[in-house]
C-alpha cells in the first residue's frame, strides 16, 4: 500500500473511531436527560451535576443546528435521533471509502 493511502486510511479510521465515540456520547446525554425527568438522579448532585453539563457542552451545539430544521414533535426532540442518523450515514460512507 502506499504510504499517502495508509495515511488517509488511517485518517479515516480515526474519524470513524470519534463519531463512534460521538454515538455513546449522545447515548449517554439521552439517558441522563430521562433520568433527570423523571427523578431517578438527582441534580443537585455535583457529580450528576456535572456529567450533565458535559452532556450538554458536548451534544448542544450539533442538536441546535439539527433543532432549526427538525421540529419538536408532541414535545418529543428528535434532534439525537437525526444526529445518529447523520452519524450512521457518515460512517457507512467511511467504511465503503476504506474497503473499495
Amino acid at each position: 500500500m502506499h504510504p499517502g493511502n495508509a495515511l488517509v486510511a488511517a485518517l479515516l479510521e480515526l474519524v470513524f473511531a470519534v463519531l463512534n465515540f460521538y454515538v455513546w456520547i449522545i447515548i449517554i446525554s439521552a439517558i441522563l436527560s430521562w433520568l433527570v425527568a423523571f427523578n431517578v438522579v438527582n441534580t443537585r448532585n455535583r457529580f450528576v451535576s456535572m456529567i450533565g453539563d458535559m452532556m450538554f457542552r458536548l451534544t448542544e451545539p450539533a442538536y441546535r443546528r439539527l433543532r432549526r430544521f427538525i421540529p419538536a414533535v408532541g414535545g418529543l426532540d428528535l434532534a439525537p435521533l437525526a444526529l445518529l442518523f447523520i452519524i450512521m450515514f457518515v460512517q457507512s460512507f467511511i467504511r465503503h471509502l476504506v474497503i473499495g
